[in-house]
């Protein structure tokens, strides 16, 4: 049976759109850059962490999915086939959070908020169980 490892998103800048979900979501954070992975950026002819190709966000403490974000050439075309669901206890106050970090309202529907990242990957925040 599979277990789900990565989610993976296509990106124009892939550090960018790390660091936007890396403080959007509890418990993430971009995965340190020890000086091993420095040394293996600049064998490939890439300065530093900002303008790496492929950047992983993962759970603080290992355990979650982890989120890999990577540099395609082409640009973001038509609505996500996949999305993330968010869950926050006032999700109005978290969209504006959100907001705060980059992120854009698209659409607001009864019961949930449907919310795109800095590069218009569409993902919903839901309001938590009660």
């Amino acid at each position: 049976m599979a277990r789900l490892h990565d989610i993976v998103f296509d990106a124009a800048r892939p550090s960018s759109v790390a660091r936007f979900w890396a403080r959007a979501l509890e418990g993430y954070a971009v995965a340190p850059y020890d000086e091993a992975e420095l040394e293996r950026l600049r064998a490939e002819g890439i300065d530093g962490p900002e303008d790496d190709p492929t950047v992983l966000v993962e759970r603080v403490g290992g355990g979650g999915p982890r989120l890999w974000f990577q540099l395609v050439p082409e640009e973001k075309a038509g609505k996500n086939r996949v999305h993330l669901d968010l869950k926050a206890a006032e999700p109005a106050v978290e969209a504006e959070r959100l907001v705060g970090l980059g992120a854009r309202v698209v659409a607001r529907h009864e019961g949930h908020l449907v919310l795109a990242d800095p590069e218009g990957n569409e993902f919903c925040v839901f309001p938590e169980a009660g």
